[in-house]
């Protein structure tokens, strides 16, 4: 049974930081892709950033520079160092193993998924 367990949410000013965790159990296929999705109201879900089992690393263009994602050694947990934080990045934050998005829907059937970690920045 695949569990992810996430924190590090909040409440933030605008310019702060946080750092998101995930850290993943149960998991038996080999090194899978892990990330961050991003559901606020109105928007589709979107991949933030994530990093397949090669350790290639992916950003959505408007967090560039700004958010990092890293990983342990174990390829169990992923952080998501956030950065200059904008109104613009709240919402509902998702860790995601193999996941896919479906119909702009966070979470969805595919892949697993943690119980999302809420950002909020004003």
């Amino acid at each position: 049974h695949v569990q992810l367990v996430e924190s590090g949410g909040g409440s933030v000013q605008t310019g702060g930081s946080l750092t998101l965790t995930c850290t993943v159990s149960g998991y038996t296929l080999g090194d899978p892709a892990m990330g961050w999705f991003r559901q606020s109201p109105g928007n589709v879900c979107e991949l933030i950033s994530d990093i397949t089992g090669r350790g290639n690393v992916y950003y959505q263009v408007s967090v560039e520079g700004r958010f990092t994602l890293s990983q342990d050694n174990a390829k169990t947990t992923v952080y998501l160092q956030m950065n200059s934080l904008r109104s613009e990045d709240t919402g509902m934050y998702y860790c995601g193993v193999d996941a896919s998005v479906v119909a702009g829907r966070c979470p969805s059937k595919f892949g697993h998924w943690g119980q999302g970690t809420q950002v909020t920045v004003s």
